[in-house]
């Protein structure tokens, strides 16, 4: 088949929508598909086996008015380019994320004039009311909805203070224009049944449009063993460093539950030696940033980010425990990608957490989320307690291999393409050739 995958931000290493369209891709074309991604930016990073299995990457150019060195910024008076632009920052100056919005409507126009260049478009969360261009202009759509942004919007109007709370809410107006067009996308993904669910309550999509295939991972990669060292994440040995913490939040937001992590670290501090590796790119004036600052741990924390797959997977299995403290998760590729490590977890009992690491302490000791107290109880558990860690690491290295890998992930999504070309009267024979 020949597939547009198409994604408004495709963030290379962290982030499940990144990671997705990256791994995807190339086990797409590993079976022989025919793969063309559509990414705003930030956009993807190939392997080179995706490379040259023939994936191939088409830049959607946004202004980029959210990423560093200069978020939020002002566009200078030529780098207008049409209505489009116009839109995007007038989306901004009224507080509103309208990425979703300007990406598909740019790529519904550079797709106008390829209609014979594809059998199927796969949107990535997008959702954007360009995608209703694209079904009318008679392409065969499906869309893979990896968790309802609106658990998001509830976590920050709630965090937020004052004022605050209608930007959170306006932030997130987007929201509605993702149920709208959902509602009309006749095949949809998710990664767990979890997701289906919340999915199903959020956007009021009937039973039955709704097809639940779980993330991956690359147990090459992803391994125990991979440890990296006492000196730091990068450099290589092959012990696990004692009271080595890591912890993976692709975003410093309330969702990744992270404030939690910290306070839970700092009543750990006062009992043994610990070390939390944190991966991600924390705002130095954001909340988790004052909070290492206000509890005093700046000794006992360091954050890292930007890590490649083979730096990530060394640091993993640097760990003696990796912690996924989230308010709510539609999958949690971090937690899958500890169990692939061997390294045990500590986890919160939240969204499809328990679906994906287990729930009889096979993988993971699960806590209520938003204790602080109780996860610092697990984690002080496992640290003491060398045959536990053992136990619950090879568990995760079984469950990892068994019920998650990419190749199984592009297989079964292969095949829900057929699917979705079938119900179109449209022609599967003979697609699986480039």
């Amino acid at each position: 088949m020949r597939v547009a995958l198409l994604s408004y931000r495709s963030k290379p290493h962290c982030g499940g929508q990144g990671v997705y369209v990256r791994h995807l891709s190339r086990e797409l074309a590993l079976l022989g598909h025919s793969v063309e991604i559509f990414s705003g930016a930030p956009y993807p990073e190939l392997d080179q086996s995706a490379i040259d299995a023939g994936v191939t990457v088409t830049k959607v150019p946004s202004l980029n008015l959210y990423d560093e060195p200069d978020p939020f910024r002002t566009p200078r008076p030529g780098e207008y380019r049409d209505w489009i632009d116009v839109l995007e920052v007038g989306s901004m100056w009224t507080a509103s994320f309208g990425e979703p919005l300007t990406f598909s409507l740019r790529v519904a126009r550079l797709l106008k004039e390829r209609r014979d260049d594809f059998d199927i478009v796969h949107d990535n969360q997008c959702l954007g009311y360009g995608l209703l261009d694209i079904q009318k202009a008679g392409f065969p759509l499906i869309a893979t909805i990896h968790h309802p942004i609106t658990r998001d919007r509830t976590l920050a109007v709630k965090a937020a203070k004052g004022w605050r709370k209608i930007s959170a809410w306006r932030w997130h107006s987007f929201l509605r224009m993702q149920g709208r067009v959902s509602r009309r996308i006749p095949e949809l993904l998710t990664v767990s049944r979890s997701s289906e669910v919340d999915i199903r309550k959020a956007f009021d999509i009937p039973s039955g449009r709704i097809t639940t295939i779980p993330l991956g991972v690359d147990t090459e990669v992803f391994k125990p063993g991979a440890g990296s060292g006492a000196s730091g994440p990068n450099v290589t040995a092959p012990e696990r460093v004692p009271g080595r913490i890591v912890c993976v939040a692709s975003a410093d937001a309330p969702l990744k539950g992270v404030s939690y992590l910290l306070e839970a670290v700092a009543k750990l501090s006062a009992e043994r030696d610990v070390e939390l590796v944190l991966v991600s790119k924390l705002d130095p004036n954001g909340p988790s940033a004052k909070m290492i600052d206000d509890l005093a741990i700046g000794d006992r924390v360091s954050v890292v980010s930007g890590l490649e797959d083979e730096e990530l997977a060394e640091l993993l299995a640097s760990a003696e425990v990796a912690c996924v403290p989230s308010l709510y998760e539609g999958f949690s590729l971090p937690a899958v990608e500890a169990m692939s490590c061997g390294t045990p977890l500590v986890a919160t009992r939240a969204g499809a957490i328990p679906e994906v690491v287990g729930t009889g302490e096979e993988a993971a000791i699960l806590v209520p989320p938003r204790d602080s107290g109780r996860l610092a109880q697990a984690i002080g558990r496992l640290l003491g307690d060398a045959d536990l860690r053992a136990r619950l690491g090879a568990g995760g290295r079984t469950r990892a291999e068994e019920n998650y890998s990419w190749a199984a992930v592009a297989a079964k999504t292969a095949a829900h393409y057929e699917t979705v070309l079938a119900k179109a009267g449209l022609p599967t024979e003979g697609k699986t050739e480039c």
